[in-house]
């Protein structure tokens, strides 16, 4: 690292005349020169270049600044103080890119700032890679929705019990806050049943289906758990339009196939059953609803075979006890035995006509 004479000169002149558009061509140039050399200076060459920048940067415009913030934030070896003050400007401009990457903020420093500066502060803070419980805390009390739904899809950030209780608390009527916090592998799990426990059937849908294996089991799990003390039994709401919108958003998203929907047959979600296998094998979502709950279970056979759905996914259908009387033991074996010699071509021509005559019925 080395100066020259002449911008030494420079540099002197500057910092004591205070010439503003001075300061701002020897700002760039000195930063220039820092990151041109970054990779090799150890830590005292970098307080030479901090101290410089830091008297430099200061009565420079906020737009100077906010371009220094954006050259600085990713560099890991950044000048600490340079940071520091780039990091508690007002301005979200200039704070905002080194709040969001920047290794080299103290953690101090970013509790200071989260206690006392703006929601796009806080927001900038809430999506770094690895946040501390100390932090998370106090974006917690202080955020908006919009901090706090960031700060819960944040994988790399740490919740401590308080925050959590708070973060779950604050989830209730956020469906966007609360589909975050139950994709989390590291949330306790009263607390995912107490998240289950208020969010919508909507939300629990989204869940189910967006979760990896590992955390779509926790979830199921949890919302059997949720439905045993409501005393719910086996589905206990209704709501086949809100599945249908789910369902067909999911699908729009290429996240539906027949994985979801044995999930929803094992979650023992009614509605999100019949949406799915309606829209799977083309049907109205109501009369699928009817075929689940007949206790015939011939025409639900049809139309799970007319979506090419697979026996396991069939049985854990039948197994979800949509109808008063299931099918087990001999008679599922039957069933099983009848459903892989039927053809799909014949059980789609079958489920035509069971939807023609329904139809042709509520017309008469």
């Amino acid at each position: 690292m080395k100066f020259t004479l002449a911008l030494m000169s420079e540099l002197e002149d500057a910092l004591h005349t205070g010439a503003p558009e001075r300061r701002v061509v020897l700002l760039r140039r000195i930063t220039d020169l820092f990151l041109s050399d970054a990779g090799r200076l150890n830590e005292e060459q970098v307080g030479v270049f901090d101290e410089i920048l830091t008297h430099l940067a200061r009565r420079i415009e906020e737009h100077v600044l906010a371009q220094i913030s954006l050259k600085f934030a990713p560099v890991r070896n950044a000048p600490r103080n340079m940071i520091s003050l780039l990091a508690h400007d007002d301005n979200i401009a200039v704070a905002g890119p080194v709040l969001s990457q920047s290794d080299r903020i103290d953690e101090n420093d970013l509790i200071e700032i989260a206690k006392s500066k703006s929601q796009t502060h806080l927001l900038a803070i809430a999506i770094r890679e690895q946040l501390s419980e100390a932090i998370t805390d106090i974006l917690i009390e202080r955020g908006d929705p919009h901090v706090v739904g960031k700060l819960a899809r944040n994988g790399g950030a740490r919740f401590s019990d308080k925050g959590y209780k708070s973060i779950v608390a604050k989830a209730d009527g956020d469906d966007e806050i609360s589909e975050n916090l139950g994709l989390r592998i590291d949330i306790p799990l009263p607390l995912l049943k107490q998240l289950l426990m208020r969010a919508s059937n909507l939300v629990r849908s989204r869940l189910l289906a967006a979760a990896d294996p590992d955390q779509q089991k926790k979830i199921q799990e949890a919302m059997m758990s949720v439905a045993e003390e409501l005393g719910l039994g086996a589905f206990g709401y209704r709501d086949l339009a809100a599945a249908e919108g789910v369902v067909k958003r999911l699908n729009r998203d290429g996240k539906l196939n027949e994985r979801v929907l044995l999930g929803f047959a094992q979650q023992k979600k009614f509605d999100e059953v019949s949406a799915t296998l309606a829209l799977f094998c083309r049907a109205p979502v109501d009369f699928v609803a009817t075929l689940l709950q007949d206790d015939h279970h011939v025409g639900l056979l049809v139309a799970c075979k007319a979506a090419k759905v697979s026996w396991p996914t069939v049985s854990a259908i039948l197994a979800a006890g949509f109808s008063k009387h299931g099918l087990s033991g001999a008679a599922l074996d039957e069933a099983e035995k009848s459903y892989l010699l039927f053809s799909e071509l014949s059980a789609q021509r079958k489920l035509q006509v069971m939807i023609s005559r329904l139809t042709d019925k509520k017309a008469s």
